[in-house]
């Protein structure tokens, strides 16, 4: 069964935190057990206390109220009896349930109590049984009172004030109060601190965790952060951390076992493709070499001749971008200069005009030219593999506009179309090798599909960033780079795998 969920308000007054919880939850303890200790304690002294009221009254008797039926013609001989009685001590003296005569003893000597209605009532209401009541009169205040039957069918009440009862109570319930509200601060103080020490070891494990979730896991070598050393299996924190441990250590082989795989895929890869690069040299050798003989050729001898030719130039270019990615995959050095932006797009969009006269080229650029620090093929390379992508997947008439700003030591490119966009299914995956929106992989909806994937390697060794922004009639493609702080060299380029 599901629990309600609690209030929002005392959710936020509610501590968050393990720490915070089992220190509040120790003083908490120890707040209801000093109530309990210091709640038992007052309510004991207090019926002590009583008791022992009780005791003095059973030991006085009647003798104090007794005397007093005398007290309207008081003498040597019948006059109050004062002697023995305890300072304040009360008595009353009922007729018919009629208070006759009430005193109260001070100095030795009886002095007269005046009684309200409410007094006369309260006394006319105690039951003759010799038991301790309380009672409350307007004049002397908080009484502890007992009526016993006297000899003439009278009832006698004598009582003993409650003040030293109340006091002395109230003085033991601030003592409690100080005590142990200085206990709880101190508890709490210093219950923290060994919550604190004790959640040590948990808190390694978290900055563990924690570290492991910094780390980019998707590609590259990763380095696993040193295990947790806390792995007492007769503690819990000692059994997370070993599970932990156990946990990392499966995650290291399987991160390593996949970078092992990566790096045999990439030296196959670039094997491969600097194996293949002079045997589809040498067909489009061969091919070119047929085609210019002088004598006559057959026309589908010279058709295939000339698809040959066609297919090993596209399958050299294909060599040549997967060879590419391997070395920036492997991190081979770029080289690294002074390069003009300003200059490498002006070049390229001339280039793209001619190539797609049947697009508008715009251009948009700062007055004075922008230079970045990089390998200035590769650069140009992102330009014009840019414009071609826009150029190969937009229709006759479509608007390509190229930008180029710098602010703030960054370098901004854009290259926009309002073209039908890219669809939505591909956009998350657009700069994935060999991704391409035909599913057919049909040469006519484009090239190999690694353009984009040359554009964002490229771009990430020289420091850089790419994304895009698509709907239909506004794609837009932006590379941020650094901006170059001066014009010598420095080390090379490394990029990033």
């Amino acid at each position: 069964m599901r629990r309600p969920p609690l209030p929002r308000a005392l959710r936020a007054v509610l501590p968050r935190t393990l720490r915070a919880r089992l220190t509040a939850g120790l003083v908490v303890l120890l707040a209801v057990a000093s109530l309990a200790v210091g709640l038992t304690t007052v309510l004991a002294l207090e019926g002590f206390l009583v008791r022992r009221l009780d005791q003095q009254l059973v030991a006085a008797g009647g003798r104090f109220p007794a005397s007093l039926e005398h007290g309207e013609r008081p003498d040597a001989d019948n006059g109050p009896d004062t002697r023995g009685q305890s300072a304040y001590t009360f008595g009353a003296r009922l007729k018919g349930g009629e208070a006759t005569r009430a005193a109260v003893v001070r100095d030795n000597t009886d002095a007269h109590v005046p009684l309200t209605e409410a007094d006369r009532r309260i006394l006319a209401g105690l039951p003759p049984d010799g038991r301790g009541h309380d009672v409350r009169l307007s004049a002397i205040g908080a009484y502890r009172v007992l009526a016993v039957p006297g000899d003439d069918g009278d009832v006698l009440v004598t009582g003993l004030p409650l003040h030293p009862v109340e006091e002395t109570v109230h003085r033991v319930v601030l003592v409690e109060a100080v005590v142990f509200g200085s206990a709880l601060a101190v508890t709490g103080v210093v219950g923290a601190l060994w919550v604190r020490l004790s959640l040590r070891p948990l808190r390694r494990v978290t900055a563990t965790a924690a570290g492991v979730a910094r780390l980019p896991l998707a590609s590259g070598e990763v380095a696993m952060p040193a295990p947790v050393p806390d792995t007492d299996p007769r503690t819990e924190v000692g059994q997370v951390g070993a599970a932990l441990n156990r946990m990392l250590g499966h995650v290291g082989d399987a991160l390593a076992s996949r970078h092992a795989g990566e790096e045999r895929l990439r030296q196959f890869a670039a094997d491969a493709s600097h194996e293949l690069r002079t045997p589809v040299a040498t067909v489009r050798g061969h091919a070119e070499l047929a085609l210019r003989h002088p004598g006559p050729v057959p026309g589908q001898v010279r058709h295939a001749l000339e698809r040959i030719q066609s297919e090993s130039e596209r399958m050299s270019a294909l060599v040549d971008d997967l060879l590419l990615l391997a070395r920036l995959d492997a991190g081979r050095p770029l080289a690294r200069g002074p390069v003009d932006l300003t200059r490498l797009v002006l070049d390229a969009t001339g280039d793209a005009r001619a190539a797609g006269p049947e697009h508008r080229w715009t251009l948009e650029l700062p007055e004075e030219p922008v230079t970045v620090t990089g390998d200035e093929h590769r650069l140009q390379q992102v330009v014009a593999n840019l414009l071609a992508n826009a150029r190969a997947h937009t229709p006759p008439g479509t608007e390509v506009a190229v930008g180029l700003v710098a602010r703030e030591g960054r370098v901004r490119l854009t290259v926009a179309d309002d073209g039908p966009g890219i669809p939505e299914a591909l956009l998350p995956e657009v700069f994935e090798r060999f991704a391409r929106a035909d599913p057919s992989r049909s040469r006519a909806a484009g090239g190999s599909g690694l353009g984009l994937s040359i554009v964002r390697a490229v771009v990430a060794a020289h420091g850089g960033s790419i994304g895009v922004t698509s709907r239909p009639g506004s794609t837009v493609f932006r590379v941020t780079l650094p901006e170059a702080r001066g014009a010598e060299a420095g080390p090379p380029i490394v990029a990033q795998a």
